[in-house]
């Protein structure tokens, strides 16, 4: 367990969050063992080139097959499929549907998942994958492409981070700590992804890209988050015209470290801010993830721009700087900045004006995210400063 350093806290002053880290996250396994299931239990043991066969559950909806699973060796090749995956069943019987979009190529190669929407308020990730999609031209392609890009359909009918969970009340459960789920868990979110991990994300996946944003009311820099000391990953990694890396594998449960659990490589990119469309960001991960299809062989063409063409700062921990008042946050530091220690990065106002609080750096580095709410309340994050850490934890966990 580590601690980010501290500082005398004066709650006129200033506060430097703590917060304790986690050890590397642990290998877990979903259990596919459910009475109906379609599919044998999956293994730790690395990735299966398939699982079973296709399942095709008979229904169409709006002209689109419905799958309980999926393997892409048995679609058509040189041609784009449209589906839906059958997902978590509801209180009334119903099910959540997931869309599906596989651009299987004429020749055989690698296959690359492509995720979003884990976050119902992320629009800039789903909006990333569909652009690539919409570039692939299947005739032309030596491998598949899968994209995945509402998992969380009931968080994104609301546009909204957390999946309203009904089951035993009313709560709500961050989808990215339920990897890789479990078919006969206790909460529709862990049996949501038991279905999508065990019967159509790992059976098809030889590399995997799971996309995010900022969550409501706190914006991010481009960067992406990645085991760098994972050869294959940081292939991979490197290969994105961003501005930072998060050197880091931060929390068990999320998708891209139940990926690696299993031995495909995976990471996450980190797209701006929720609930917009930040087309100037999204080009730059388009760019860098047509670059990865094309280092997988899977599309042909030159390299666009990489790693070597942007200034990338790599940081390994992130320094989380915390509200210790309400009121309103005036950032005097932006989103890419370089700090240092001591400097001054925001202040905080009170229903009169007066400043009630400033905040201030501990470490070096650069500004990685920002609350974008105008008011905060004690507690909020409201700077992160992506730094390096000389002996870093290889999980941690932050406030949100």
């Amino acid at each position: 367990m580590s601690s980010i350093p501290g500082e005398h806290l004066d709650r006129r002053d200033f506060m430097i969050a703590s917060v304790a880290t986690i050890g590397a996250s642990a290998g877990l396994i979903a259990n596919a063992s459910s009475a109906n299931a379609q599919s044998p239990p999956t293994s730790a043991a690395g990735p299966a080139r398939t699982a079973s066969a296709t399942v095709y559950t008979g229904d169409i909806i709006q002209g689109k097959k419905v799958v309980s699973a999926l393997d892409v060796d048995d679609l058509e090749p040189g041609r784009k499929h449209l589906l839906y995956f059958q997902g978590v069943e509801m209180p009334t019987g119903q099910h959540w549907y997931v869309s599906v979009t596989v651009a299987r190529g004429a020749k055989p190669g690698k296959r690359v998942v492509l995720v979003s929407g884990v976050h119902g308020d992320e629009m800039s990730s789903v909006h990333t994958v569909q652009t690539v999609m919409n570039q692939l031209d299947p005739a032309q392609m030596s491998g598949t492409v899968m994209a995945v890009t509402d998992v969380s359909r009931a968080a994104m009918e609301g546009m909204q981070r957390r999946w309203p969970n009904a089951g035993r009340g009313i709560d709500l459960i961050d989808m990215n700590r339920e990897w890789p789920g479990d078919e006969n868990g206790l909460t529709a979110p862990s049996r949501h992804a038991g279905l999508l991990f065990n019967r159509l994300l790992r059976p098809n996946a030889d590399a995997a890209i799971d996309f995010h944003t900022g969550t409501t009311g706190f914006e991010v820099t481009a960067f992406n988050i990645a085991g760098m000391d994972v050869p294959e990953v940081r292939a991979m990694v490197e290969l994105y015209p961003v501005s930072q890396i998060f050197d880091n594998h931060v929390y068990p449960g999320v998708l891209h470290n139940a990926f690696m659990d299993v031995g495909i490589p995976a990471f996450t990119p980190e797209i701006g801010a929720a609930r917009v469309l930040d087309h100037e960001m999204i080009g730059l991960f388009v760019e860098g993830t047509m670059n990865v299809l094309k280092h997988y062989g899977i599309v042909a063409g030159p390299m666009g721009r990489t790693g070597k063409d942007v200034n990338v700062f790599i940081g390994n921990s992130a320094f989380p700087i915390l509200a210790t008042e309400g009121g309103l946050v005036e950032h005097l530091v932006r989103l890419n900045d370089k700090v240092k220690p001591g400097q001054k990065v925001a202040v905080q106002r009170n229903s009169f004006g007066e400043v009630v609080a400033k905040y201030t750096s501990a470490v070096a580095g650069e500004v990685t995210g920002q609350r974008s709410d105008a008011m905060a309340e004690p507690g909020n994050p409201l700077v992160f400063i992506l730094f390096h850490k000389d002996a870093p934890d290889r999980g941690e966990t932050y406030p949100e």
